[in-house]
């Protein structure tokens, strides 16, 4: 939904999802667009001039729990319940890369740092996980938590990845 901030106003419905959707990004450099991931295992670019789905993107095999754009704008990363993160290209409408490792437990939550370079996946297996956007490859795991890591925020710097959980501390 898309909705009024002044008035608190409900602007416009987008329903087009075959299940929940689970997180949704606006695009940094175009504030017509926007991205969503649900249940039903699609992404999808939403046009608000259009009032309605412009694309879908096609490629999890399980629910998309997490959803960002890339810093330009043109790209999206997603995390899913398949154990796999997924950057897309809009503007190619395809898949450039799937990052799967021997990690099997589902992601909650995608980031990516300033330059685009580093693609940070969050997963139920209690990590944090860095990909190389460049290389398509996992530089390194991030440990510290002791409950799946639930959300994640890069600071507006790109100095620090803030990363959080259901922790029992």
């Amino acid at each position: 939904m898309l909705w009024d901030i002044d008035t608190g106003t409900l602007m416009e419905r987008f329903d087009s999802h075959g299940g929940d959707v689970m997180s949704v990004s606006a695009n940094p450099t175009d504030k017509n667009t926007f991205v969503s991931g649900g249940c039903d295992s699609a992404a999808k670019l939403w046009d608000i001039r259009l009032n309605g789905c412009v694309k879908t993107f096609t490629g999890h095999t399980s629910d998309i729990n997490a959803i960002q754009y890339f810093p330009n704008g043109y790209l999206f990363g997603t995390g899913s319940d398949d154990a796999s993160c997924r950057l897309f290209d809009i503007r190619a409408y395809r898949q450039l890369q799937a990052y799967e490792g021997t990690v099997t437990t589902g992601i909650t939550s995608v980031a990516f740092s300033i330059s685009g370079r580093f693609f940070f996946g969050g997963y139920d297996d209690f990590n944090s996980y860095i990909f190389d956007t460049l290389k398509a490859g996992q530089l390194t795991r991030l440990m510290g938590h002791d409950n799946r890591v639930s959300c994640m925020g890069m600071s507006g710097d790109g100095q620090a990845l803030c990363t959080g959980s259901w922790d029992s501390f």
